[in-house]
Parts: C-alpha cells; sequence; structure tokens
C-alpha cells in the first residue's frame, strides 16, 4: 500500500506529464503519481530522468541488467516489474531476465555480464562492497566513459528503488507476474 496518496494536485506540470506517460506507457507511474505532490522533486526528477536517457556510453543490455539486479538487491517491486517489461520491450533476452535471481548459478550469462552483475550487487550492499579487482576488470572491458556509466546507473536504481520502497510502491502490473524476486 503507498505511504502517500497516488491522487496529487492536478497542477499543469502534473497534468503534462500524466499526458505523456499514458502516452508513453498507456497509464501514469505510480512513482510520478507520489512525486506529484512535490512539483520541485517532479520537476527536477524529470529533467534528471530526460537527461540520463541520453547516455549512451554503455550497452543498453548491460545497462537493463546492472539496473534490475540493483532492484532485485534492494527488493523493490515495482522496479523489477517496470524494469522486466522495460528490458523485454527493447529486446534483452527473456531468459536472462527471468535467471537475473540465480545468475551465479545460471549458464545465460557471459563472463563480462556476470561482472556487471556482481558490480551492481556490491555497489547496492550497504556498505558497499566493490573491490578493485572487479572494478579494474570492467573498467578495462568497457572503457572509462561506460564505466562511469554504469557506476552512474547503478547509483541511480539505488535512488529510484530505494525512493519507491520507503514510499510503499509496489508492481503496477506492467508484467502480469515478477519473476524477478529479491534473494
Amino acid at each position: 500500500m503507498a505511504r502517500v496518496s497516488l491522487t496529487p494536485p492536478r497542477t499543469l506540470l502534473f497534468r503534462a506529464v500524466e499526458w505523456y506517460a499514458k502516452r508513453t506507457y498507456g497509464k501514469v507511474l505510480e512513482p510520478v503519481l507520489a512525486m506529484g505532490h512535490n512539483g520541485r522533486v517532479l520537476r527536477a526528477t524529470l529533467r534528471f530522468e530526460l537527461a540520463v536517457a541520453r547516455w549512451n556510453k554503455l550497452d543498453p543490455h548491460l545497462k537493463a541488467l546492472a539496473e534490475l539486479a540493483s532492484a532485485a538487491s534492494i527488493g523493490c517491486s515495482w522496479c523489477m516489474d517496470f524494469g522486466y517489461w522495460e528490458s523485454t520491450r527493447r529486446g534483452v533476452d527473456a531468459r536472462k531476465l527471468r535467471d537475473l535471481p540465480v545468475w551465479r548459478d545460471s549458464d545465460a550469462y557471459t563472463a563480462l555480464e556476470r561482472d556487471v552483475l556482481e558490480y551492481a550487487e556490491a555497489m547496492t550492499a550497504n556498505p558497499p562492497t566493490v573491490g578493485d579487482d572487479l572494478a579494474e576488470r570492467l573498467r578495462k572491458a568497457l572503457g572509462e566513459p561506460a564505466f562511469v556509466e554504469l557506476t552512474a546507473m547503478v547509483a541511480l536504481e539505488n535512488m529510484r528503488s530505494r525512493l519507491n520502497s520507503a514510499l510503499g510502491l509496489t508492481s503496477q502490473g506492467f508484467k502480469d507476474h515478477c519473476e524477478l524476486q529479491r534473494r
């Protein structure tokens, strides 16, 4: 159950975002509904998310795996639900998405994907447990621009997942049954 009302004031900004969300996703995203109570938070988040959408140094499939691994580590069912739906729309292998909770035991992933998943989990741990060897492998494999983007994406997903979890937002039905469970 959401910890804030999902019926924010119908400001001009909110109505514009509502129109865009319905056109893009078929419904208004519950994080948007929650943030609609604070126009400055909503506006800043939207500006940042639009900027993030233009980042292009990291392979989008690696980015999706990292985001979902972080969301799964935190246990954000809203992020896992939406992330699964968004990733399948963008062509990420469905087996890789399904096997995410057991990635260490799955043969679906390349060595680089395994390093990305390990890195996302290590960054998400509290406190972070990123080791120098793993960071160096990723930096060499991806190059510094993509490595920085990977790090920023995992940090951003931590913010998204923690915000949504703290606000009590759960799966919104983007995927009928979210197969990605917290380990």
